[in-house]
């Protein structure tokens, strides 16, 4: 089953990768903040259109390897109408989700896709990147977060 699994994801992963939602720039964004790794050339731009303490409407714009582009897009989708304190909770459990590859019942839908990243260490980054720029971003800073 665990196989199957595993096929599905790579499926999820690939597909966002090939077909990336959310992704444009956002003219009339309040907040954004820039993420980039370095070690691989992942650079994304995270926009953020806030509603008081929930976000409306949130894209990403960039380069960068499969699996930060499909992190970034599945972020964007999962992410519209949580509030700050719902986003750092489910940054909280994402990290420790591709840093372990445990998945608790957290609640994190299709974002479980990164589950079995913590396989491959190097990649760890690429999949929370976008994380650390939404993060960023919510706390109002137009900064660069970088994953060094």
């Amino acid at each position: 089953m665990f196989d199957d699994l595993d096929d599905i994801y790579s499926e999820l992963i690939r597909d966002h990768n090939k077909s990336p939602r959310n992704f444009r720039v956002m003219e009339d964004a309040d907040r954004q903040a820039q993420g980039t790794n370095p070690n691989c050339g992942d650079n994304y731009q995270i926009f953020v259109k806030m509603d008081g303490d929930t976000i409306s409407d949130v894209s990403f714009q960039g380069s960068g390897c499969a699996i930060s582009k499909s992190s970034a897009s599945l972020l964007t989708e999962a992410l519209k109408g949580k509030t700050k304190a719902e986003i750092k909770d489910a940054f909280e459990k994402v990290r420790d989700m591709v840093t372990t590859g445990e998945v608790a019942d957290t609640g994190l839908g299709k974002l479980a896709a990164f589950a079995g990243v913590y396989k491959f260490p190097a990649r760890v980054k690429c999949a929370i990147l976008p994380w650390h720029a939404i993060v960023a971003a919510i706390d109002g800073g137009e900064e660069s977060v970088s994953t060094e």
